[in-house]
């Protein structure tokens, strides 16, 4: 077997399986504090996308520009969505906000389309054609910037949730809503803080994978399914356990996407979700404590 080629596909995993991460930590954080299934999730990693390609071919923003604009932009839109839409449905039926954010993921998905139409776009920047040659390995900037994003998110993430004030409370209202009422915490506060965080990391998976693959209006849709089998076999709430098992599928895709049918790739998570809901509903890590 040919080292390098081997090394590449590594590496390829390794950088979607943060991109999945990323996606699926956002979808599990919501959750996790709200106990609401988003189902427009990946509708914001698309947005996320699109408004960097937007910003770089148009208004010919350099790549770090474009992150960050579209990274704040996505808290902001957090925020937003929290107190015009989701904030309604605390203490709702489950299915009533299954059918909201899927009716919200419908209108983003196809306003999009009617906006750019779905041909797929490339993003060109500077460091399309740039690469770190490590021996007989090239491994092209863009992908390595992308994973330094991811994991540079999974420390902060970590930081806030294990090492702050507004992360215990975080955790305080994933695990005790009324509890933490009690105790001088303001869930609303929290809650809002959740979904722009959940929001902000789903526009920077959008923003880091728009130079490394095409940008068009249906992308958000695969991603944010497979999201969902990510932390049902993680654990429903689990951030550490989405952030694990996103890992090591897109390390597990990349590999047999190397020397099998895509089909095969694509089917993957879905198979192992279905397992997992047969053999440990709870998932891997399970669900005693959430977030």
């Amino acid at each position: 077997m040919d080292v390098s080629f081997l090394a590449q596909l590594l590496l390829n995993g390794l950088v979607i399986g943060v991109m999945y991460a990323l996606i699926a930590m956002g979808l599990s954080l919501i959750f996790g504090v709200l106990e609401i299934v988003n189902f427009a999730h990946g509708e914001f990693y698309m947005l996320g996308a699109m408004g960097a390609y937007f910003l770089t071919t148009h208004l010919g923003f350099g790549y770090w520009a474009t992150i960050a604009t579209v990274t704040l932009a996505a808290l902001c839109v957090g925020y937003v969505l929290y107190e015009a839409l989701l904030v309604s449905l605390r203490g709702e039926s489950f299915e009533r906000s299954i059918l909201l954010t899927l009716g919200l993921s419908m209108v983003l998905q196809n306003g999009a389309v009617f906006l750019f139409t779905t041909t797929p776009k490339m993003l060109q920047t500077a460091q399309t054609y740039s690469n770190f040659i490590f021996g007989e390995v090239r491994v092209p900037v863009l992908r390595v910037y992308a994973l330094g994003l991811g994991l540079t998110a999974f420390a902060l993430l970590y930081a806030i949730l294990y090492r702050t004030q507004v992360g215990k409370a975080m955790r305080g209202v994933a695990q005790n809503r009324e509890a933490a009422l009690m105790v001088g915490i303001d869930p609303r506060a929290i809650s809002r803080l959740a979904v722009a965080i959940g929001i902000g990391l789903s526009g920077l998976a959008g923003a880091a994978l728009a130079p490394i693959y095409a940008v068009h209006p249906l992308m958000g849709f695969s991603f944010v399914f497979k999201a969902f089998a990510i932390i049902i076999i993680g654990g429903l709430g689990n951030i550490s356990g989405a952030a694990i098992t996103a890992v090591a599928l897109g390390i597990l895709e990349s590999l047999i996407g190397g020397f099998l049918p895509q089909v095969m790739v694509d089917g993957l998570a879905f198979a192992a979700m279905i397992l997992m809901l047969l053999v440990r509903p709870q998932g891997l890590f399970g669900r005693g404590v959430r977030v």
